[in-house]
């Protein structure tokens, strides 16, 4: 018998430590929400700059028209975003576990960061499309904030940790050096060439 009584008075029950151990088996332990928010904010950060570059990239024509068409139309990613969050959410009502599964809060961040990443296009169909780099980089600097805040402190880093912030920063460095390239020609009153971009590249 496992579980016995403790005493009359107190009614107290002991458990074995076999079934102390069977409760944990069974209850598996919760990720702290310091955790989940770095998953999410980490996913999140390296989606939206990799996007943003992808966009300058083809927006410049460095590299093949990438983007997706339905006939003449083109779907933007923050479509594909809607629908990773959409998926997300579907999952955890029908699907209820604790702690969530490592890939719902990673397309969970993912969703975030491709639909945040064309966040002016919730309110404005059309106009300029490049009065969102203030945008760009308060999203960026909020998540890096996020990340550090969230962080374990640095003596404790794994390899994941490391490779999570070189990606970081490098993906930093780049789209900082597109933009600056891009605002360069701004800078000297010329035509702004973020402008001249939008105008030719892929509609």
């Amino acid at each position: 018998m496992s579980v016995a009584s403790a005493g009359a008075d107190s009614g107290r029950q002991i458990v074995s430590p076999d079934d102390a151990a069977a409760v944990a088996i069974a209850s598996p332990r919760r990720r702290p929400p310091s955790h989940v928010a770095r998953l999410v904010l980490a996913s999140f950060l390296i989606t939206f700059l990799t996007s943003r570059i992808l966009v300058l990239l083809i927006m410049t024509r460095r590299i093949h028209d990438m983007y997706f068409y339905m006939g003449q139309t083109h779907v933007h990613h923050l479509n594909y975003g809607i629908f990773m969050l959409t998926l997300v959410g579907a999952y955890l009502l029908f699907f209820p576990r604790t702690p969530a599964p490592v890939w719902v809060t990673l397309v969970y961040g993912v969703g975030l960061g491709l639909t945040f990443d064309e966040f002016g296009m919730w309110l404005h169909l059309g106009g300029p499309y490049w009065q969102r780099a203030s945008f760009d980089a308060v999203m960026i600097i909020a998540a890096v904030l996020g990340l550090i805040a969230t962080a374990p402190a640095i003596w404790k880093f794994r390899p994941r940790h490391w490779i999570t912030a070189g990606l970081s920063v490098l993906l930093i460095g780049v789209f900082g050096g597109l933009l600056h390239d891009g605002w360069s020609d701004f800078a000297n009153k010329e035509i702004p060439r973020l402008d001249a971009i939008q105008e030719a590249g892929p509609q």
